[in-house]
């Protein structure tokens, strides 16, 4: 992609077709990349099947009960969110395939990422179930009622905020699945889901690169639309049953909270772009960087107020457990 300096201009709208059209080269260049670094692998391989046995029910086996899993309780519960949020992937096919289309190199990504994601399911949902980590009837039933409500993106109104978005979206899950592994309890769950992260870190890449040629294209509504997706930033599984008392309880246990969002999502992408640097903006563009950086200097101190009250909290926990 050759960007010429009459194309940055302020007064240049930029179309949904017209940009999928001018950044088919890039996805194309990207596309190539990530197939030559991805890795293949196999879901069955990281399941402990020897650990697993019937269930009660039509098999006659063993009902689940909590002492039976292996994992602590706050990775139980990170682990329940991040399948349910995996487990919604047809509806995210949908909703990329809408939006980037069927063809050319757009197509082959949307399919090539919709089976990668694919496997994170399979793996998850067989070692939570071999492993009897989770309750497998409460995990069906929050399946069903997840899945039945459908999702739709907060950002399917244009095509540089969906890429915006995913290039958030895609290392917070990452780093929701990689922190959950470590807080699991568990080594082969940790193992597990740190291939699994690696996958996303991968799509992070694809997508933030593709943001940063967005930028270059067209640096005003590129500007505004990281504007809207960062200020206005929810989990692709926020819709779930429980979603607030699981997000809080995580939290506080350090898998996904405000200071990991503000130090580990947001900054990084930020940072790698230039964004807040980013030269060469109209009125609006300008206006929106501004806000952006106001909005950053907020969040990292609320991250601040967070962090202070939950070493309270956990300060507190540990005074009564010693006593």
């Amino acid at each position: 992609m050759t960007i010429t300096p009459s194309q940055r201009t302020e007064s240049d709208t930029w179309s949904d077709t017209k940009l999928l059209y001018a950044l088919e080269e890039v996805v194309e260049k990207e596309l190539n990349r990530h197939i030559g670094v991805a890795k293949e692998w196999m879901p069955h391989e990281y399941v402990p099947w020897s650990d697993g046995r019937n269930f009660d029910g039509v098999m006659g086996g063993e009902a689940w009960s909590p002492e039976q899993s292996k994992v602590t309780e706050i990775g139980r519960i990170s682990l329940i969110v991040n399948l349910l949020t995996e487990d919604n992937l047809p509806s995210y096919h949908h909703e990329i395939a809408t939006m980037f289309g069927r063809d050319g190199a757009w197509g082959t990504w949307v399919h090539r990422w919709t089976a990668e994601e694919g496997r994170h399911a399979i793996a998850m949902r067989d070692y939570l179930l071999t492993t009897r980590a989770v309750d497998p009837v409460e995990l069906e039933r929050f399946r069903m009622t997840h899945m039945s409500e459908g999702f739709e993106s907060d950002n399917s109104h244009s095509m540089l905020h969906s890429v915006a978005y995913v290039a958030f979206q895609e290392l917070a899950t990452r780093i929701s699945h990689r922190n959950t592994g470590k807080e699991s309890g568990d080594p082969i769950c940790d193992r597990m889901l740190a291939r699994i992260a690696t996958d996303e870190n991968l799509h992070m890449v694809f997508y933030r690169n593709l943001l940063g040629a967005a930028l270059e294209l067209a640096p005003n509504q590129a500007m505004q639309a990281i504007r809207d997706v960062v200020v206005g930033f929810r989990m692709p599984g926020h819709g779930m049953p429980g979603f607030e008392r699981s997000a809080a309880r995580i939290a506080i246990g350090g898998i996904y909270n405000l200071r990991i969002h503000h130090d580990d999502v947001l900054m990084p992408v930020l940072r790698h772009l230039k964004v807040l640097e980013f030269t060469g903006l109209g009125p609006d563009g300008t206006k929106a960087q501004e806000e952006l950086g106001f909005f950053m200097g907020e969040l990292n101190a609320q991250a601040v107020k967070f962090d202070e009250r939950r070493e309270a909290l956990l300060a507190r926990r540990a005074a009564r457990a010693a006593s």
